[in-house]
């Protein structure tokens, strides 16, 4: 086909739709599709439904018989397309039924049924940018750079000291992201509790107002936007506790990342860590007495030269009472460059593997108390990969890549990206298993 695909049109419902009718139109006539008045002659014809009231169903219903009856190759989304059962059986010869705000979806069966013909003056990258990640989720960058001088770290020396990005940056790519079918956004930086040091937390024009670039506005700011947003890389400075009260809000997730790396006393001021303070528990117990939801996720370094047995007995001890729900541990490693290097008390390897074997096994055990804990509750549940019968997501309490997975089965079939209800029937070690109860 040397023409540009037509695309016929039909919007239903409310400001809501009808907004996402203009972004969905926005895309395709940015890939170079036309938009034809008629469904005759179309090659695709797209209805966005509404499924309010019953009388708004019969209306939807028939936009999709008359576009059936007129060309053929029905592209249905929008409200009623959360609920399908009902279409499917009125038209199962429909090409692709998905839900509101699904902009990729409806992209992707536009893309199957007509494909895009390509043009290479016309062809731009999108607005949201190239991303390697799935569609449903994305990293979002704050800062770059780090002004710690942690001992075994040589990441200031590649990547030079802390540069923060003003907070009006970062909230348009993450407007840009959500656009484009964002659902969870990850906040990262080298340490991103320290956003805005050093740019004095100067504010930007955001919307109708100014925005500090500082880490609890962003946080609060993002919050706003309508999807997940989980925090990474996170120093216990003490103003993290600030974002304890979004998290109880419902405003971010009730995660945190914070790589304590170690807890005895002497290792840490060897390690020459930031915000290494003997509070630490405490500030746990008051993080969870205030969020009790809050899931911390951390990584530790076992072999650190001069950790004794003592030091590690300690750890063990410190993780017995902290209670972290996801951990990584890493055993010392001399990195080129780093002032460790020098220090005396290097640990042999086996020790390094023995003290690792422990940790591990201690870890294990207090990851499957704390799941054990939400057998019988519901927990929402984003999709990463869907199978026949069973999909694996994650919980508000999981980063993709790193932490465990939720393995959901439902009656219905499930997508990519989708955030499910489940309710949790049994856990393991690391991972929990449930049931779908609902979208």
């Amino acid at each position: 086909m040397d023409r540009a695909p037509r695309i016929s049109f039909t919007s239903l419902g409310c400001p809501k739709a009808l907004v996402d009718s203009e972004r969905i139109i926005t895309r395709l006539r940015a890939e170079g599709y036309e938009l034809a008045r008629k469904h005759d002659g179309a090659d695709v014809v797209i209805v966005n439904t509404c499924g309010f009231l019953d009388s708004a169903k019969q209306e939807s219903l028939a936009a999709i018989g008359a576009a059936m009856a007129e060309n053929g190759k029905v592209i249905v989304t929008g409200c009623m397309g959360a609920e399908p059962e009902q279409i499917e059986q009125a038209y199962p010869g429909v090409l692709s039924i998905t839900g509101p705000q699904q902009y990729e979806s409806v992209l992707e069966a536009v893309h199957r049924a007509s494909p895009p013909v390509h043009n290479p003056h016309l062809d731009l990258v999108p607005p949201q940018g190239i991303k390697l990640t799935p569609r449903h989720y994305a990293y979002l960058k704050i800062s770059e750079g780090c002004n710690n001088r942690c001992t075994f770290c040589i990441i200031p020396k590649l990547r030079g000291d802390l540069v923060s990005r003003p907070a009006a940056d970062v909230l348009r790519e993450a407007e840009r992201l959500i656009a484009a079918g964002v659902k969870e956004l990850l906040v990262i930086s080298q340490d991103t509790s320290a956003y805005g040091l050093d740019i004095k937390y100067a504010e930007s024009p955001w919307k109708d107002r100014n925005v500090r670039a500082r880490f609890l506005d962003l946080a609060r700011e993002l919050g706003e936007l309508g999807a997940w947003v989980r925090l990474h890389y996170v120093y216990p400075y003490p103003h993290v506790d600030e974002v304890i009260g979004l998290m109880a809000e419902g405003k971010v997730l009730p995660y945190l990342d914070i790589p304590f790396q170690h807890a005895s006393p002497n290792v840490l001021k060897a390690m020459r860590r930031p915000a290494a303070q003997d509070k630490t528990l405490d500030r746990i117990k008051a993080w969870r007495a205030a969020c009790p939801d809050l899931a911390l996720r951390s990584t530790f370094i076992v072999g650190f030269p001069g950790e004794t047995d003592e030091d590690f007995a300690y750890l063990l001890d410190w993780l017995d009472e902290a209670e972290i729900d996801r951990l990584g541990c890493f055993k010392y490693e001399p990195v080129a460059g780093a002032t460790s290097n020098a220090l005396p008390g290097q640990v042999p390897d086996e020790v390094k593997q023995e003290r690792w074997n422990a940790l591990m096994a201690r870890q294990q055990k207090i990851s499957a108390r704390r799941l054990k804990r939400k057998v019988g509750t519901r927990q929402q549940v984003i999709l990463d990969e869907v199978g026949p019968t069973v999909a694996k997501g994650r919980s508000k309490a999981d980063a993709p890549e790193i932490d465990g997975a939720v393995y959901v089965s439902s009656r219905r079939p499930l997508r990519v990206g989708e955030i499910v209800t489940a309710k949790i029937e049994r856990a393991d070690e690391y991972d929990l298993h449930g049931t779908v109860a609902g979208f």
